[in-house]
C-alpha cells in the first residue's frame, strides 16, 4: 500500500455510460451515470461530473467480506448510515443516521454497490444545494448497468486498486 495515487476514469467512445479508469498499469472496466460523464452536474439527473475528486475514505459491509486492504481510512456501514440527498436540507451531501425525515441514500442495501464504498470528494467542501451528492466510487452491479452518477468496477478490480491508494488519491473523471 502507498500513499496517494492517480486515478483516471474516460468514456467510451461507442457507450457513454461504461468507461476505463486507470491507476498506473491497471486498466479495468468501469460504469458511470445513465447521462454520462458531462461538466455540469444537478442533483438527480444521472450524470457522472467531470472532475478531479480526492478518495477521501473507504466504507464496506463486514457481513459481506474482509476490511478492505488500504492505506485510506475505512470505516464500517451500519444499517442505520445514510447519505442526505436532500438540497434543502442543511446535511445535504452529508452522512446521515436513520431513521432520517429528509430525502436520503440508504447505505446498507440488499444489493452489493455498497458493499465497498470510497467517497469522493465531489460537491463535498462546500455542499452547494443542488449540485448532487452521494458521487461515490462503488461496487459495480454485474453486467455494468449504469449509474445513477457514481462510477463503479468490479469487486475484485476495487479491492486492487483500494491496495494501491492512500491518502491524497485523486479520481480524475473526464
Amino acid at each position: 500500500m502507498k500513499s496517494g495515487g492517480f486515478l483516471e476514469v474516460f468514456s467510451l467512445p461507442t457507450n457513454r455510460q461504461r468507461g476505463i479508469l486507470r491507476l498506473g498499469s491497471f486498466t479495468f472496466p468501469c460504469a458511470l451515470g445513465r447521462s454520462g460523464i458531462k461538466h455540469t452536474k444537478k442533483e438527480g439527473d444521472g450524470v457522472t461530473p467531470t472532475g478531479s475528486f480526492e478518495l477521501l475514505n473507504v466504507l464496506y459491509r463486514a457481513d459481506k467480506g474482509p476490511r478492505p486492504r488500504t492505506a485510506l481510512p475505512v470505516d464500517v456501514i451500519d444499517r442505520e448510515d445514510g447519505w442526505c440527498d436532500d438540497p434543502a436540507h442543511s446535511a445535504y451531501n452529508r452522512p446521515v443516521q436513520l431513521p432520517f425525515p429528509a430525502s436520503h441514500e440508504k447505505m446498507w442495501r440488499d444489493d452489493r454497490l455498497y458493499d465497498i464504498v470510497v467517497v469522493l470528494d465531489c460537491n463535498m467542501y462546500p455542499a452547494v444545494a443542488g449540485k448532487g451528492s452521494a458521487i461515490f466510487f462503488h461496487i459495480a452491479r454485474e453486467d455494468y448497468r449504469p449509474t445513477e452518477g457514481c462510477v463503479a468496477v468490479a469487486p475484485q478490480h476495487m479491492r486492487i486498486l483500494l491496495e494501491h491508494v492512500g491518502p491524497g488519491a485523486v479520481m480524475r473523471i473526464r
